[in-house]
Formats: structure tokens, sequence, C-alpha cells
């Protein structure tokens, strides 16, 4: 049987509000809150661990909530209010889970022979973060590296963005040194998404390990990417000269992956 919570004072309601809107709160308890049906069930095939569930009666059966869950797992009731109240967004069929964050270390990364790989140098907005993890699921690009990163990455904005893609690709983080020295030891190619001193990103060849990097719309790429590989650009026919960040990453990895079919 299922606990139950009705009182918006409960702790549990405090607790959960926390790890939705505090960073230090989620890196405290070493988890994160994943809202949704679809969201839960592609964190449960990335292979993190829920230990917590809580779900309304009035949205979701218990039977429903055990089917997607499993039995071992500890679930509570909430009141609609106070469901309502924890829910960072509207449209999550009544259930939401804590999860244990995973490791995002580069030595945890698992690759492939001549793996591909993409490179975001300090993303800030969450809405680009989530879009550019939902571009590497399609793409189904073997890592998502982001070097100095300024976003916590269970954010749930990032979560809700991402459509849940923050759990389907392998990720991780590190400073932009670390991140180089990574690929220059596991003799992946880098090619990095800057203006200057660049070549037309198709006359390169990717079938090969090879790391897109692009960096933010505001600022580019720091400088320490500009000598370690290649500069490609997207020729642009039009006034301007920059494209949103997540389109840009989605034309070269596309590209990379159209050459590796």
């Amino acid at each position: 049987m299922s606990k139950y919570i009705s009182s918006l004072q409960n702790p549990t309601v405090k607790r959960l509000l926390q790890l939705q809107e505090k960073s230090r709160t989620r890196k405290k308890e070493g988890g994160f809150i994943i809202e949704g049906k679809r969201e839960i069930e592609l964190a449960i095939a990335g292979g993190y661990t829920i230990t917590e569930v809580y779900y309304d009666e009035q949205l979701i059966t218990p039977s429903s909530v055990e089917e997607l869950v499993g039995t071992k797992i500890s679930l509570t009731s909430l009141a609609t209010e106070v469901y309502k109240k924890v829910a960072y967004r509207a449209g999550t069929e009544g259930v939401i889970a804590f999860a244990k964050a995973k490791k995002t270390t580069l030595s945890e990364l698992q690759l492939p022979v001549n793996p591909l790989i993409l490179v975001a140098e300090a993303p800030e907005k969450p809405g680009n973060i989530g879009a550019l993890l939902r571009t590497a699921d399609a793409a189904a690009v073997d890592a998502v590296i982001i070097a100095n990163p300024k976003t916590d990455l269970y954010n749930p904005n990032i979560i809700r963005s991402s459509v849940g893609c923050v759990f389907t690709t392998q990720i991780a983080t590190g400073s932009t040194e670390e991140v180089i020295s990574f690929l220059q030891e596991k003799d992946v190619a880098i090619y990095s998404a800057i203006l200057q001193d660049a070549v037309d990103y198709a006359t390169q060849a990717y079938a090969g390990g090879s790391a897109i990097v692009v960096g933010t719309e505001a600022t580019g790429l720091s400088p320490e990417w500009r000598t370690v590989g290649t500069n490609i650009k997207i020729p642009m026919r039009g006034k301007i000269d920059s494209m949103n960040v997540s389109v840009a990453a989605g034309i070269l990895i596309f590209e990379a992956r159209r050459q590796r079919s």
C-alpha cells in the first residue's frame, strides 16, 4: 500500500519543491525529479535508478504506476492540490519520480570504435541544451560532452525541453582543456564550428572518430579550439552570419551521420 500526502505543509512536499527549484539541493541529494510517463520510461531504459514515485490518483491509477516502475519502489499518493503544487509543468500524466544522478566524468564514457561525438561549450539556456540533446538522440551520436557547463544537467527545464533525451545518450562534462585532452587521447578528430580560418563543413570526411564542436551564439567557441583540429563553417546565404546553435549542430551532425550510412 502506498503512502498518502494531503497537506501542502508536509516536509516531503517542501523537499520535492526544493529539488525542482534548486541545483544545490539536487547536488546535495545526488538526485533529481522526473515528470511524466515518457520521461520516466526513458530514464529507466537509460539505466537511471528511480527510488521514489509520487502520483495523483485522479490522473493515473496505482496499477498503472506499478506497471510503469515496478512494485519495489516507494510509492506515494498525493492529493490533487499537492500534486499541482509539486509538478513543475502541466500535462505530466499525474506521475513524478526521484532518480539518482549519474556520474558525468569523461572517464565514465564508453565509446565504440570511430565514435561520433557532439561537444557543446558553455551552453547556458536550458532550451538550447534540450534542443541539442534532442538532435543528439535523433542522430544517435555516441556521446554528448558539455565543456565548461554553466547549467545543472538535471535542471527541470532541460529535462522538459529535451523531452527526456537527457536520458537517452551518454553525457559527460569537463573543462575545455579536459575535453580537448580526452578527445586527443582517444584519437578523435576535432571539427570546431568557427568562422575564422574555416573550411566548408561539407568538404570534410567524418567517417572516422569525429567530434563536432559548437559554441554559444553570443560568443562562439573559446580560442583553445581554434588550433586543435579543423575549423568548419556552414556557408550562409542570407544577411546574417550565425544561426541557432541547435540548428547548426543538427546540420553538422547529420552530415557526419550521412557519410557514415
